[in-house]
């Protein structure tokens, strides 16, 4: 059997959110099995160390957490600055393996990752999702905006870089051709998977005299553009159509405001809006299944994995046509957008509510989809790393 590739966990196994990289990261874990030997950096030991008990039950935990956060009980704290008092010296991690970093890493990671580089003898290769906060800063939140080109720059002292999309690999690309980096690693594009085992049953639209529901998945934050959605479905109200919209995502502490409170104005005002906020696959996949398409109405993504699981449950999605988000919708069963503002999208909306024949006909492109599995990505992301030269 080969060694297995160490996967860097330090902030999904610390926290109970499903934001679209604690899915990969979990997802990537999943479907590498034995292959995977996932470990953190303890901030309190002082030490990269294989995940615990704990930790590994944080990862298997259901969905649903409103904080996006890292949590670290008081008994893991203290047990941690005990080990450093006592000096414990690091595991050997198994000979030849390989690192995957999944994870945008936190400035302290990144000043432990020296460390842990040179302790790992194979190829080390980070996941890069998105240029978001460096292309369109007014969009993220602060933090991650200063955080932002340090992160860039230390990018530069991995074997390769898998990025998730084109349009992200070209990003970093000429981000680091502009600062003028001399021999950085090989950045390759290789789409996400999702998994399959969960699907809408039937991808059928609504019976006759059912409810019809148009449904979002995304965290609720600047970016996501949820104002617009919104407005675009009271204007459809307005003019008397009958749906319902249901909502799904965490909310963002600092850009998530505005949205939220127009979330409740038009409750209040009796209009058929449902949020509920993150939850677990199980009610996700219910979700997809009671509704007739999806909205995500997104300015900008590194990949667009709402768009790829609404296309997998059958049901088409209204997107953004550029971008990451054009490349997921480009397979068929998505009506892409040149651009996602309330007029463009409550345009598309009326489209799909009053045209069922064109509504079948993309219900069917998506169902006729070959969808990537995780499986699928694993095996692509282990045979890139296969090829690469351990750079010094």
């Amino acid at each position: 059997m080969p060694a297995p590739l160490l996967l860097d966990l330090s902030h999904t196994s610390h926290t109970l959110a499903r934001t679209g990289i604690q899915r990969v990261a979990r997802s990537l874990l999943s479907c590498l099995g034995e292959n995977a030997l996932p470990i953190t950096h303890d901030p309190h030991a002082r030490v990269w160390r294989e995940l615990e008990a704990w930790e590994k039950r944080t990862l298997a935990a259901p969905g649903g957490a409103t904080k996006r956060g890292a949590s670290w009980p008081l008994r893991a704290r203290v047990r941690g600055r005990v080990r450093r008092v006592l000096n414990r010296a690091a595991r050997a991690w198994p000979e030849h393996a390989g690192l995957v970093v999944p994870e945008v890493f936190s400035p302290k990671v990144a000043a432990a990752l020296p460390g842990l580089f040179a302790r790992v003898t194979g190829p080390r290769v980070a996941i890069f999702h998105d240029a978001i906060a460096l292309k369109h800063p007014e969009l993220a939140p602060v933090g991650t905006v200063g955080r932002f080109p340090p992160y860039l720059v230390e990018l530069l002292a991995f074997d390769g870089i898998a990025a998730v999309s084109e349009d992200s690999r070209a990003s970093l690309v000429e981000y680091w051709a502009w600062l003028g980096a001399a021999k950085s690693p090989p950045v390759v594009a290789i789409p996400l998977g999702m998994d399959t085992h969960n699907l809408a049953p039937s991808g059928e639209i609504s019976p006759d005299g059912a409810p019809t529901v148009i449904l979002s998945v995304g965290s609720i934050e600047g970016r996501k553009n949820h104002l617009a959605l919104l407005d675009a479905c009271e204007a459809r109200w307005a003019a008397g159509d009958q749906f319902s919209l249901h909502l799904i995502g965490l909310a963002h502490p600092q850009t998530g405001g505005p949205a939220l409170a127009r979330i409740h104005a038009l409750q209040s005002a009796g209009r058929p809006l449902r949020y509920d906020g993150p939850v677990g696959d199980d009610a996700l996949a219910r979700a997809y299944a009671a509704c007739a398409f999806t909205v995500y109405p997104s300015l900008i993504e590194g990949f667009g994995l709402p768009v790829i699981e609404s296309v997998a449950h059958g049901k088409p999605c209204v997107c953004s046509a550029r971008g990451a988000l054009g490349e997921s919708a480009a397979g068929g069963g998505c009506v892409g957008l040149d651009r996602v503002d309330a007029t463009a999208l409550t345009t598309a909306i009326a489209r799909l509510l009053h045209a069922p024949t064109e509504l079948t006909a993309l219900v069917q492109a998506a169902r006729a989809r070959r969808i990537r599995t995780w499986s699928d990505y694993a095996h692509d992301l282990t045979a890139c790393m296969s090829g690469l030269r351990r750079r010094t």
